[in-house]
Order: structure tokens, then C-alpha cells, then sequence
């Protein structure tokens, strides 16, 4: 006798394949047995913005996707997809990193930083935001998160950066609307404010 398929019983398969994959992990631990070789946890524990988030990820899913899908952090904006505009930058430990060209599972130790992250508890705007918007340096805003990343990062580094120094900084970060002037006054204001 062959059971019809229904909604209710397709919605019940999605859900066990689901709870299964991500148990795997826990089942290996539990049992003290050894991963076979190449195996990837599904749910991970990633320390994002000062709070550690359980999601569940692809093995090939990059941390961008991560950020932006499953934790709704949609400020880490995709841009190329392949490590060359820098829409995606996130501070990683404080450096700035393309989170479009590295898979979630690499940072399972690490703190990870959005431009969401830098507001205050009070909801001030982070030294940087705040200068960028005083320089008027955004044009269309798309590459400015990931432009505003990579000053953060530049400025806990450096706090006093020459103006070479933040253009070697930002270098990694393409402007469509060539405002690339108005960045850097944007990363003097901010060592002034910061200093």
C-alpha cells in the first residue's frame, strides 16, 4: 500500500531531513565517534555584533549570504559576489575581510562586525558614520557600509592615518559614483573626532 503524499506529510519530511542534518553534528560528538573526512556542521555558532547567533548554513555558503539571508544583517551589501568591490567588507578580529569570498564555517572562533554593530546603546552613529555624513561622502550609499568597514578597521589600527595611509586603506573599496575624495575627508573628520 503505497501512502498518498499530502502537504502535511511532505512539510513533516522537510522538517525531520532538516532536524537530522543539523543533529548529525551533535550525534557525533555525543557517541565519540569520529567525523568522517569532509564532513561540514550544518549549525554553527558564530559570535556577530557581540552576540553569538546559531544558524544553519550550507558548506559552500559564504559569510555574506549568511549575513545578509539567515540573520537579516543586510547592511553587508553584494556587490561583485567575488572579492573585488568591497560592498561585503565586515571586520573580522577587527580586520577588514570581502565576507563574499569566505565560507561562514571558517569563522566559528572569531568576532565578526557589521556596519550594523557600530551604533552605540544610545543610538549614535559610530565617529566614522557620523563624519561620512558631515563630508557628505555617500553618493548612491551602496558601497558606503562596506566603505565605512574598512575605516572602522583602518582607525582601530591607525588612529592618526595620513591621507595615504586611509587611501591605502579604502583602496579595496569601489566607489560606482567616484566620491572616492569625500571617503577619505570622511576618514580625516573621523581621526579628528576619534582623537
Amino acid at each position: 500500500m503505497n501512502p498518498k503524499l499530502t502537504r502535511r506529510r511532505f512539510i513533516k519530511g522537510v522538517i525531520a531531513s532538516g532536524a537530522a542534518a543539523t543533529t548529525t553534528a551533535a550525534w557525533y560528538s555525543a557517541t565519540g565517534q569520529e567525523r568522517p573526512s569532509g564532513f561540514v556542521e550544518r549549525l554553527v555558532r558564530i559570535n556577530v555584533n557581540g552576540q553569538v547567533r546559531n544558524v544553519d548554513v550550507e558548506p559552500q555558503e559564504t559569510l555574506a549570504s549568511t549575513l545578509r539571508y539567515k540573520l537579516g544583517l543586510t547592511g553587508t551589501k553584494l556587490g561583485c559576489n567575488r572579492g573585488e568591490c568591497g560592498a561585503c567588507t565586515v571586520l573580522v578580529n577587527d580586520v577588514p575581510t570581502y565576507a563574499c569570498s569566505v565560507l561562514t564555517h571558517s569563522f566559528k572562533n572569531d568576532r565578526i562586525e557589521t556596519v550594523e554593530g557600530l551604533e552605540s546603546a544610545n543610538g549614535d552613529l559610530h565617529p566614522v558614520q557620523q563624519a561620512f555624513v558631515e563630508e557628505l561622502a555617500p553618493q548612491c550609499g551602496y558601497c558606503t557600509p562596506g566603505q565605512v568597514m574598512a575605516a572602522v578597521g583602518l582607525l582601530r589600527e591607525n588612529p592618526a592615518p595620513t591621507r595615504d595611509e586611509a587611501r591605502h586603506a579604502l583602496s579595496g573599496n569601489i566607489c560606482r559614483c567616484g566620491s572616492y575624495d569625500s571617503y577619505l575627508d570622511g576618514v580625516m573628520r573621523a581621526a579628528e573626532l576619534i582623537g
